[in-house]
């Protein structure tokens, strides 16, 4: 009877950490917010209530030139 009563309670003490491990993982999980102080050019996560980091928002890449190479030439030559 030992034996059965030791293991119920060890497969209850795994069962709660690996609830408290998926808590855990869902707090820490990183949360866009937004930041009034920096503006629309920043973009700022949260992780677990706790750790904030800001970084600049990446635009999308524009090309220099948007025509063709003999346009460009033609462009350049008085």
């Amino acid at each position: 009877m030992t034996i059965f009563h030791f293991r119920l309670k060890a497969l209850a003490i795994a069962l709660a950490l690996v609830a408290a491990a998926g808590a855990a993982l869902l707090l820490a999980r990183p949360q866009p917010i937004e930041s009034a102080v920096l503006g629309a050019d920043w973009e700022c996560t949260q992780t677990a209530f706790v750790l904030t980091t800001c970084a600049p928002r990446l635009q999308q890449a524009i090309p220099a030139v948007e025509t063709s190479r003999k346009d460009a030439i033609r462009a350049t030559r008085g």
